[in-house]
């Protein structure tokens, strides 16, 4: 099991927080981050609405090759991408807890304004810890 990628997306679909994790992904500028991240919270809002049961929440995972993109939604309408390996089956706990870090680490820090990039420090230190070491 790998986790590749961690990346945060605001309910208007910018990118506030991208980071690597392991080797694996090809190298992309923050300009490619933004606009994958702007194409993935389109895709999820029009897979929202294409359910034929009713309302859904919009696509969780996306399998390629060789990775999947584990997606969680919040109430809020900000967007958790993990990005992993095939094997990985502990993505859903892993995107909680990153959850349940940024409400602790960020929502409660006086400083942060809601939808703009995070730069907190503690956040980044404690996904580290939980995630394990990468670059940013």
């Amino acid at each position: 099991m790998a986790i590749f990628s961690l990346w945060v997306i605001n309910k208007a679909g910018g990118l506030v927080y991208q980071r690597n994790f392991a080797d694996g992904l090809a190298p992309l500028t923050s300009n490619e981050y933004l606009v994958l991240a702007g194409t993935l919270h389109g895709i999820h809002a029009i897979t929202s609405r294409l359910s034929p049961m009713g309302s859904s929440s919009g696509v969780q995972v996306i399998e390629a090759e060789t990775f999947k993109l584990n997606i969680l939604l919040t109430v809020t309408g900000t967007k958790f991408v993990l990005l992993t390996s095939l094997t990985d089956t502990t993505a859903d706990s892993v995107l909680q807890k990153v959850y349940d870090i940024y409400a602790d680490a960020v929502m409660k820090n006086p400083f942060h304004t809601p939808e703009m990039p995070i730069r907190s420090e503690g956040f980044d230190t404690r996904i580290g810890s939980f995630i394990g070491t990468g670059q940013t």
